[in-house]
């Protein structure tokens, strides 16, 4: 079978791998959309007016790794994944936690973190990660991943002995079908993870070692 000249033209634009990846996008705009939804500390809220948080930090040395500015954009828990599922948001940082569910929609990072179960309390109550007592009569629900039982202006409280053996990894979710993203990005991490940068933002923000299994 004969093709005439233009069409043998057009079959390479047909092509899938015609279709730029998620990583040229991002350096052809030179900045890394980042969503989050600014409601958990201390993972991210705001604190006087400004955005902070352990995943803020987080955001932000990642865009510099990948060497682009970093837009964080707040949303809701509606929107999140579906946005970043849609493209409209190229990253969520959410302390989002690994599940088979997510698996069959995202690909993701590597890990960062491994958390056990975690107790939730009231962000005006005092924090303390060596002990809990003080949360007696205050704590409001048991949470793994993003599966809290009451949402608002709480805390993160580790616990020495988690509520059951089982641990989620936090990973950071994106559109399926960009391997080149998903390899700058896990080197990123790698650096930030290798540099102490990572230890240290834990930390800063939760009082302890970033979980590894």
């Amino acid at each position: 079978m004969r093709l005439l000249p233009g069409l043998m033209l057009l079959l390479p634009l047909a092509s899938p791998f015609a279709q730029a990846e998620l990583i040229d996008d991002i350096n052809d705009r030179g900045e890394l959309r980042i969503a989050l939804e600014a409601d958990m500390a201390p993972f991210s809220f705001k604190q006087d007016g400004r955005l902070t948080g352990f995943d803020v930090e987080l955001a932000e040395l990642l865009a510099q790794e990948l060497e682009v500015h970093s837009s964080i954009l707040v949303t809701d828990n509606a929107d999140l994944l579906s946005g970043v599922e849609s493209g409209k948001y190229d990253v969520a940082i959410n302390h989002v936690a690994l599940t088979q569910e997510l698996q069959d929609r995202f690909d993701f990072s590597e890990p960062y973190s491994h958390l056990p179960a975690q107790t939730i309390a009231r962000q005006e109550q005092p924090r303390s990660l060596n002990s809990l007592a003080i949360f007696q009569g205050q704590i409001l629900g048991v949470a793994q991943g993003n599966g809290f039982v009451e949402r608002g202006p709480l805390v993160t409280v580790a616990q020495k002995t988690p509520v059951t053996d089982e641990e989620v990894a936090l990973v950071i979710p994106f559109q399926k079908g960009n391997p080149a993203f998903q390899a700058s990005l896990d080197k990123a991490l790698q650096r930030i993870k290798a540099d102490g940068r990572l230890e240290a933002l834990s930390q800063k923000w939760f009082g302890m070692s970033a979980r590894q299994p």
